[in-house]
């Protein structure tokens, strides 16, 4: 029994000053969690009983899947992340030391080389497999902004596992195993979510999809399709394009446009000056980057924001993506800021990279590459070739579904599970094979399927909170039952304890208010912070011989003879 008495919790009345998220203002607030700093925050015992929770109901989840659970230090050698890569392709995000005697180390992000290395110590044979095998463990990535507590902190706990098979099929057959697996826990973890198409980015191999906990103030933007259901997060949704006929453009013309280095002010010149006609959609943006310190050019249409992190998870390899600065532009005075155009761009040694919008044929209005000059009729096909076609445009709601036409709408989410079928990428750069049946050495098949435990407590707490306090789902609450024993006399202090007592014995766990010294309405709201689902009030209603019964989430109060109340809460808590 939680006895608030001689419990190592103080609550506050006021928000953290640094918080702008409800999960970390209420977790603080409630005494879950403590900030140390940035991104780094210190379990109390309530938050140590969500969080234990949350990895119970996981941990039960993958077991009965037939998944089983292993433990890897979080300190790790450098050795095999470089044989994958990743020393150098985690970059600053990676937390890298040494030892007294020199040696390289990493605070584990990931664990994939470790299980692919585990695997390969063990087993040898194609009878050994399928497998996957799982572990809950403290990750840590040096995040360049730690924000919204702890949904984005510098270390953090992960339930991640991995699959093992001989071929595709089987790897299919292991993901689905998976994918059910998430959805039954989330499910019983009361949460909503959406599962969503993703990028697999720095972690290599084919199909991936992410699981999304709908949040209006959640780091992840993802379109859904009310119509057929197609779900995707922004950096995988496809845009489909109509082909069309675009006839024979006439041929480059140059303008004289000053003043023109915005969209806005180009179409504004065209119209007044040369009668156009146009809108920003029949313009052509080109968006300067530096990739990995080379130079490219991304074409949108005029109307489109370059959408960074879509253009980083669609180009491959690439680990550090900018947009050009003052700086570069000097160095490069070919490149006329505001005024550059395709056209020149192999003259000038730049790769070009194109919005599926910018179809063959297409012709535009852009720049000459001289200042206060641009061109129109500008053809894609005849005036310039493009490296090739990556989604790089913003989306948009309303934009087409790609499966059915329809328009998307967008939403915003916290990511808590990502699924990747791996493929053989670590096995290769890890040398684990198998003998077949016929002997011979085969590249084992991996997948790889993550939770963010942390993460997902903070989640709950988004979802599952209102103006007053946490709401929390009967699976994670410290407790199942709040107890606030009111008023002087012993009397409700000792029923409420024999409530308590009778509660515990029929296995539902309770917080008994026992405070002496605190007001009934310091109590109350402690108990409506806190966020237990159940509240029993033991006070005033003695006299009648009855005790009030609450319902945290739905705020329904109700009055219960004294000996009622056991069986009432055995009955709705199932």
């Amino acid at each position: 029994m939680l006895r608030m008495s001689s419990l190592f919790l103080r609550t506050l009345r006021d928000d953290p000053s640094d918080a702008t998220v409800a999960s970390h203002k209420l977790l603080v607030r409630a005494g879950y969690v403590r900030p140390i700093a940035a991104g780094i925050f210190s379990w109390l015992p309530l938050g140590v009983i969500a969080l234990r929770n949350v990895e119970r109901v996981i941990r039960e989840e993958m077991d009965r899947a037939g998944f089983q659970e292993v433990h890897f230090p979080a300190l790790l050698p450098k050795d095999p992340y470089e044989k994958t890569n990743r020393w150098e392709e985690y970059g600053p995000a990676l937390f890298r030391l040494q030892d007294r005697k020199g040696s390289d180390y990493l605070l584990g992000p990931t664990h994939e080389e470790m299980f692919t290395l585990m695997v390969k110590g063990e087993y040898s044979s194609y009878k050994d497999l399928p497998l996957t095998i799982y572990q809950i463990q403290t990750k840590y990535r040096d995040e360049a902004r730690p924000r919204s507590g702890i949904i984005r902190g510098r270390e953090f706990v992960m339930k991640d596992s991995y699959s093992f098979d001989l071929d595709d099929a089987g790897l299919e057959t292991s993901y689905l195993k998976h994918r059910d697996a998430y959805i039954s826990t989330f499910n019983r973890l009361g949460m909503k979510f959406n599962i969503v198409s993703a990028m697999s980015g720095a972690m290599g191999g084919s199909k991936s999809e992410e699981f999304l906990a709908p949040c209006s103030t959640g780091e992840d933007t993802y379109v859904l399709c009310p119509k057929c259901g197609y779900a995707a997060n922004v950096e995988a949704m496809i845009t489909k394009v109509e082909t069309r006929d675009f006839g024979n453009p006439a041929a480059m013309e140059i303008l004289d446009t000053p003043n023109t280095p915005t969209i806005e002010s180009l179409v504004e010149v065209m119209n007044s000056k040369y009668n156009a006609g146009i809108t920003a959609a029949d313009t052509l943006k080109n968006v300067l980057l530096m990739a990995d310190g080379k130079p490219i050019s991304v074409l949108v249409p005029g109307d489109r924001e370059v959408d960074l992190k879509r253009v980083e998870a669609n180009l491959a390899g690439v680990k550090e993506l900018r947009l050009f600065e003052d700086e570069d532009f000097a160095k490069r005075p070919e490149l006329v800021k505001g005024y550059v155009g395709p056209q020149d761009a192999k003259k000038f040694g730049l790769k070009l990279y194109a919005d599926p919008r910018i179809q063959v044929g297409s012709h535009w209005i852009t720049g000459a590459n001289q200042k206060n000059k641009h061109m129109r009729y500008v053809t894609h096909g005849r005036d310039f070739e493009v490296d090739g076609f990556i989604e790089a445009a913003e989306v948009r709601e309303g934009d087409s579904c790609p499966s059915c036409a329809t328009p998307v709408v967008i939403d915003r989410a916290i990511e808590i599970g990502h699924i990747f079928q791996l493929g053989r990428k670590y096995a290769e750069a890890l040398d684990l094979t198998v003998l077949d049946k016929e002997g011979k050495a085969r590249v084992v098949t991996m997948g790889s399927y993550g939770i963010g435990v942390s993460r997902a407590v903070a989640a709950i707490a988004e979802q599952s909170h209102d103006e007053i306090g946490l709401i929390w789902p009967e699976e994670i609450a410290p407790a199942k039952v709040h107890i606030v024993a009111t008023g002087k006399d012993d009397e409700p202090f000792a029923v409420a304890e024999k409530i308590a007592l009778e509660l515990e014995r029929k296995g539902i766990s309770v917080m008994f208010d026992d405070r002496r010294d605190s007001s009934p309405g310091v109590k109350f709201k402690d108990a409506e912070l806190i966020g237990n689902p159940y509240i029993i009030i033991v006070g005033k209603g003695l006299q009648e011989g009855k005790v009030e019964f609450r319902v945290r989430k739905t705020g329904e109060k109700s009055e219960l003879p004294i000996g009622e109340i056991v069986a009432h809460v055995m009955k709705i808590t199932g």
